[in-house]
């Protein structure tokens, strides 16, 4: 029960529990921060133009290629070629 809680979806992500909680934590920060910025820009419309959709365009970027590289490894894996 606690493996399926705590350890499985980091694993699935290849990740270690203590290496989630850090990945997770920076894009909550950052996606609070970005958020903050786009409601003083509601507020001023002046202010922090782009700041909530460049958060969000650069989290995404990293989530993607991240997810790519793993899926790259996994292939990598799985199609090891031996040369003799």
């Amino acid at each position: 029960m606690i493996r399926r809680l705590f350890l499985d979806h980091p694993a699935s992500v290849g990740e270690s529990y203590a290496e989630h909680f850090g990945v997770a934590s920076r894009f909550g920060v950052r996606m609070v921060v970005g958020g903050i910025g786009a409601m003083i820009h509601g507020l001023l419309p002046f202010a922090f133009k782009t700041t909530g959709s460049h958060t969000i365009v650069t989290l995404h970027a990293e989530m993607v290629a991240k997810r790519t590289a793993k899926r790259d490894v996994e292939t990598q894996v799985k199609t090891v070629e031996y040369v003799i």
